[in-house]
């Protein structure tokens, strides 16, 4: 699927199903609580913390529902995020596109 269907379709479904979108602010809170939700099961999984009882490890869905959030918030404000990928790949490119050749830590 490309990014432009994705905004499309999250669109649809959310004219369809949602009623509307929740306001600019809820989904940026929305979005921070499922950025914590990830993060949670990165701690668990990856970290030192352990699961507990009835937790589940689904790391893809925490990471779709975040995708989702996001795209609602580009809808919302008027981001082609296709456009904005394509810019933020010419900018690191020409930010790093050496730099990370030249890291000795790496």
């Amino acid at each position: 699927m490309k990014i432009k269907e994705l905004q499309e379709r999250v669109d649809a479904w959310i004219r369809e199903y949602g009623v509307r979108y929740f306001s600019e602010l809820t989904n940026m809170a929305v979005l921070t609580e499922e950025v914590g939700e990830l993060a949670r099961v990165m701690a668990r999984r990856y970290g030192d913390q352990s699961f507990k009882k009835g937790e589940t490890e689904n790391l893809a869905d925490e990471m779709a529902d975040i995708l989702w959030v996001l795209v609602c918030l580009a809808n919302q404000t008027g981001v082609d995020l296709t456009a904005a990928v394509e810019a933020n790949f010419a900018k690191k490119t020409a930010r790093d596109g050496e730099r990370h050749l030249n890291n000795p830590k790496l």
